[in-house]
This record gives C-alpha cells, sequence and structure tokens, in this order.
C-alpha cells in the first residue's frame, strides 16, 4: 500500500496510512514513541567485563511473562548496555519514580564507556541479591535479571531476561500489594515528554460463566474509579 502521506502533514483531514520506510526514520520513531504511550522505564544497570558500572534508561521496557517471569527491554543501536550483556549476561530493572527523573535522564548521556553513570548522577551502588550488577540505591523497587537471549535486528537488540530476584521498598507497600500511587512511576512520552500516573481505575476482568446467558455487552464490568 502506497503512503498516504509523504511525510507528517501538518494537519490531517484523512486517516493516515504509512509504512516503515515511507518517511524519514526520525519522524516514524516520532509518530511510533506517540502512539505506544504511557511506557515504563528500566533503568538497567550492567557490568562491563573489566567491573566499570553502566547504568542507562530504555523505555523500550515491559513485563513479558510469568510462568517463568521475564522482562525485555529493547535497545536502538549496540550501546554499552548490550556489549556488556554479551559478556556479564546480568542486569538488574530499577524502576523509575518520579523522584528520580532528573537522575534518569542525566544518565542518558552519551558518557564513554569508561564513565561511571552511577557517580556522575550522585546514585548509590547498592549490592544485589543475586546478579553481579548493583542496584540503583535510590530506587523504590529493582528486577534482578540473567540474560536467555539477545536478539540483533538491523540496529535493534532485545534484550530477554528471566527475573530472578526483586527488591521493594516498605514505602510502596499498602495492604498487601504495590501501591501504584505511592510508587509513583515516571511514564515515558514522546520526544523529551514525560508523565506521572493521573485518574486510576479498576475494571474486573469477566469470565465466560458470568457472561453466559447474557447478550451483547449486557455483562460488559463497568471501570469504577479507585
Amino acid at each position: 500500500m502506497t503512503a498516504s502521506h509523504p511525510a507528517p502533514p501538518h494537519t490531517l483531514d484523512t486517516p493516515l496510512e504509512v509504512s516503515p520506510g515511507d518517511w524519514a526514520e526520525r519522524d516514524f520513531y516520532l509518530m511510533m514513541t506517540a502512539l505506544v504511550i504511557p511506557r515504563p522505564i528500566g533503568w538497567i544497570s550492567t557490568l562491563s567485563p573489566e567491573g566499570v558500572r553502566n547504568l542507562a534508561p530504555y523505555s523500550y521496557f515491559n513485563l513479558m511473562g510469568s510462568d517463568p517471569f521475564y522482562v525485555a527491554f529493547g535497545s536502538t543501536t549496540e550501546k554499552d548496555t548490550v556489549s556488556n550483556l554479551r559478556k556479564v549476561p546480568e542486569f538488574v530493572a530499577n524502576i523509575v519514580t518520579m523522584h528520580l527523573l532528573e537522575k534518569m535522564n542525566f544518565t542518558s548521556t552519551d558518557f564513554p564507556r569508561a564513565e561511571d553513570e552511577f557517580s556522575w548522577a550522585g546514585l548509590t551502588p547498592m549490592p544485589a541479591a543475586k546478579v553481579r550488577p548493583p542496584r540503583v540505591g535510590e530506587a523504590k523497587a529493582h528486577l534482578e535479571c540473567e540474560v536467555v537471549q539477545i536478539v540483533d535486528d538491523r540496529n535493534t537488540h532485545i534484550v530477554l531476561g528471566r527475573i530472578v530476584h526483586v527488591q521493594v521498598d516498605p514505602s510502596v507497600w499498602r495492604d498487601g500489594r504495590v501501591d501504584p500511587g505511592l510508587l509513583d512511576p515516571v511514564c515515558r512520552l514522546s520526544g523529551s515528554g514525560y508523565a506521572r500516573l493521573g485518574e486510576l481505575f479498576n475494571v474486573q476482568r469477566p469470565v465466560w460463566k458470568s457472561v453466559e446467558g447474557t447478550h451483547g455487552q449486557d455483562a460488559m464490568p463497568r471501570a469504577q474509579k479507585r
């Protein structure tokens, strides 16, 4: 299918149809990162074979499964993080919360390989329980992971990590679970944009037993403000 517009239009009067390669790479990237929002941020700490600490944020990041538990993150071009993981295949995904927004952003600088982002950002490296790379001491939750696979496709490198240990700070725990309001995670938007959680809602997941015998959307659960 031919692209409906040769470049991002200033205004859009008809539906947009476009494929990768139809636009300049940067233009397509900005559209995609504006559509898939909000994204959590995996603040990935790794170690080089020489023991140099590395810390970098990745918003191509999410939980991938629960039997066993996996996380994945994607890197565009092979940055120090991925290079480290090929040799020391362990990492910590530190959960980024609003009180760490500016420090997290600072660690996205293209520091030379020998530089320690923990030191530059004034962060405390803390020993992990089951992997060699350190935790970010100021973070409120940490997922310790072992690399299972790295998928390489041109300049995209996707790291699949199996979670082997989790640490959660008491300050974000309420009524037997992590409270999202207390966690206050950073939500990644497009460009230099970030957000925090707004209104929270609960919607009960339906089961066939409660739907069978009804008609259309009669049994559809309704969203309720928390």
